[in-house]
């Protein structure tokens, strides 16, 4: 496709949260603006439609993983998958959205070519043929990790089992574990949510970890929020509770930081409570503070009230080899299975593997500066969603959509084609660990990350209340990013590879 103006002024990539929550702010803030999202499944919804094991649910609360313009009306505030896809699916009915979704569409690459200051877009469709658009902003709506290759430690024997081998990346849909013994492999978010929702019909579900978790329980229903939505306006009553869990989290984890030996005894002291009989301290105290890692959501205590139930077990120990039976570990216990989970985490990736390119040379991201934790250094027109790590990922996707819809009037108003955070080559910045958490999906990937400096604006920050603040109070023009026109022309496509 060619021609003066590029096919569309935004392409975003993936129908996920962070895809339509930037489709939904181009709608109210920018409407003048074309834009297509593109998403190789052939579903919306991300995450919440590539995962399909038991039990699947939001880690966090619905009021601040739902979006800041759109109300979470469920009772239930820890949502399971199906209820958090109808919400996505409302959204782009009501929206009108979903006409500008192209299903089943993979983004190969994506060029930067500022003589005609657009992308020029590889797309490859189901019938593997490529098709070639353009278009003046790239919004990487992605997610942060590979879904096409979970991360799979390495476990002596596995041909050996002669059960089922699952990752919960990977889910058979029809699978049957009504009475069978199973042993999930892991002590994150994953393998939390995944036993007790097995552990309702298996024989008995083990959870076979390493090392502990730290673990929070609450109730998956919010009082205030439903009493409050009895009282108040619903979009009101939204956003007392959205500020309300907002306050309580940052409040939660900053106390964690500064205070971990008392806040790991008040953690410690409700697991107790909850566990009861079920309790036993190797199984319950990490080796390592709370908030060094993401703290494991356990709502309404499901796990302990399976655990007391003698439906469900924690065994915390080293895996020496899978063998026929089970998994045998080191200390020559035989765990017997019908099915081994193994729920050994993600595997990140950068763009969502996309070979973005800069005038025709890759782009490497671990060579580059966050941008308000949005853009890049020297990389014009193109802006990410990294949720946080302490928080919901929403609130990222909600703040940086509006802050890119910021720009984008800003270049209307200059009459501007290109917008790029400027970063000298003797910039002279000290730079920090981007992620300051010591989950192993994190240290795997560092390596890959794009840099992160002490002070704003070059960095990727864990306080959303502060970027909230930040975003909105400091000018669109800060002297560092940078406003340019190109002169128009048509371009020339070349065929795609």
């Amino acid at each position: 496709m060619t021609g003066p103006n590029p096919d569309f002024d935004v392409l975003i990539v993936g129908a996920g949260i962070s895809g339509i929550g930037m489709a939904a702010h181009l709608k109210m803030m920018c409407p003048d603006r074309s834009y297509t999202i593109i998403e190789q499944r052939e579903n919306l919804g991300g995450t919440w439609d590539l995962f399909r094991y038991p039990g699947i649910r939001s880690d966090s609360d619905m009021h601040t993983l739902g979006f800041s313009f759109e109300p979470w009306t469920h009772e239930k505030s820890i949502a399971d998958g199906p209820s958090i896809l109808e919400y996505l699916d409302h959204i782009v009915d009501e929206r009108d959205i979903r006409r500008h979704i192209n299903f089943g569409q993979k983004v190969l690459s994506a060029d930067w070519r500022s003589a005609d200051a657009r992308w020029h877009v590889v797309l490859e469709g189901a019938d593997g043929k490529p098709t070639n658009v353009t278009a003046n902003w790239v919004y990487l709506g992605s997610g942060y990790y590979d879904y096409d290759q979970p991360y799979e430690a390495e476990f002596e024997g596995r041909d050996d089992f002669t059960g089922e081998i699952i990752h919960p990346q990977f889910w058979p849909e029809e699978l049957d574990y009504a009475g069978k013994n199973v042993v999930v492999i892991g002590s994150g978010a994953t393998a939390v949510t995944i036993v007790p929702s097995m552990a309702e019909k298996a024989a008995k579900v083990t959870m076979l970890q390493r090392t502990p978790t730290w673990m929070w329980s609450r109730p998956a229903k919010d009082g205030l929020a439903n009493f409050l939505r009895k009282i108040l306006p619903e979009e009101m009553a939204y956003k007392i509770t959205r500020w309300k869990n907002v306050f309580m989290q940052d409040v939660g984890f900053k106390k964690a930081r500064n205070q971990p030996e008392k806040f790991a005894e008040f953690l410690t002291k409700k697991i107790k409570k909850a566990a009861g009989s079920a309790y036993e301290e190797e199984a319950f105290t990490p080796p390592y503070n709370p908030w060094d890692q993401r703290l494991c959501l356990v709502p309404d205590d499901d796990l302990f009230v399976q655990m007391k139930a003698g439906n469900a077990e924690i065994v915390t120990d080293h895996i020496d080899r899978f063998v026929a039976e089970g998994v045998k570990l080191k200390s020559g216990k035989v765990l017997p299975a019908d099915i081994i989970v193994t729920a050994t985490g993600l595997q990140l990736a950068i763009a969502g593997k996309i070979d973005i390119r800069q005038e025709g040379t890759s782009v490497d991201f671990a060579e580059r500066f966050y941008y308000k934790g949005c853009m890049f250094s020297n990389l014009p027109n193109l802006a990410v969603v990294f949720g946080y790590l302490n928080a919901s990922w929403t609130l990222r996707a909600d703040i940086n959509s509006e802050y890119v819809c910021k720009v984008l009037n800003e270049m209307k108003v200059r009459g501007a084609k290109i917008a790029s955070p400027y970063l000298p080559d003797d910039h002279g910045l000290e730079e920090d660990d981007i992620f300051d958490f010591s989950s192993g999906y994190i240290q795997r990937s560092k390596h890959i990350m794009p840099k992160n400096a002490v002070s704003l604006p070059w960095r990727l920050n864990q306080d959303y209340r502060q970027d909230k603040k930040d975003l909105a109070n400091q000018p669109i023009d800060d002297g560092v990013l940078q406003f340019t026109s190109a002169e128009a022309k048509t371009p020339t496509m070349e065929p795609a590879e």
